[in-house]
């Protein structure tokens, strides 16, 4: 067993390589491009849905008060008239620029948390002096598994595009590898 506290450059060199990794992969790379599409008259759409100063969260069209509600001829009618959507509010840039430092601060913290339960598991499956592979393979698998897996449920549950979970699961892949080999590089002997 490897004490969780031995790993810390591991765990931040890989938060590091995936950073960069998808800050690549978004910028430069063309086939993210069109996970989102864009809604038919936006300008009217926009300007019907600020009327109502919706604040910022998660919503669903139409929502139900309750499991019989969802029975009813009334719900029941809306939904078949539709628009049926899922709808995430986010709240006004006031400088008309959009900002990515939260954003990409959270990604940073989330993938050293990913690599922090890669190096939890690859330090209580294998000893010190491991060999490359066998370090790969357990930091790899649970790195990979942070990075992808509940991608699924938002396909699965919010009808988010599967071609959007596939590439992003290809993108978790990237990051999986970049993170086995940070640890099977710098796994103390």
């Amino acid at each position: 067993m490897v004490p969780l506290m031995s790993l810390w450059l591991p765990i931040l060199l890989s938060a590091v390589l995936v950073f960069v990794a998808s800050s690549i992969i978004h910028m430069f790379l063309p086939y993210h491009k069109n996970d989102f599409g864009k809604v038919p008259s936006e300008d009217e759409v926009m300007a019907a849905l600020g009327r109502f100063s919706i604040p910022p969260g998660e919503y669903m069209i139409p929502r139900p008060a309750s499991a019989e509600a969802m029975k009813s001829p009334e719900f029941i009618e809306k939904v078949k008239r539709g628009p049926v959507a899922m709808l995430t509010v986010m709240p006004p840039i006031p400088s008309g620029t959009p900002s990515m430092t939260s954003n990409l601060i959270q990604w940073f913290l989330y993938c050293v948390v990913v690599s922090i339960f890669a190096a939890y598991v690859a330090s209580r499956a294998v000893g010190p002096g491991a060999e490359y592979l066998t370090v790969f393979r357990f930091a790899g698998t649970v790195a990979f598994a942070g990075y992808t897996l509940a991608l699924y449920q938002q396909s699965i549950w919010y009808h988010h595009a599967w071609s959007t979970a596939l590439k992003q699961t290809f993108d978790g892949l990237v990051y999986g590898l970049l993170t086995a080999g940070a640890f099977g590089w710098l796994w103390p002997t």
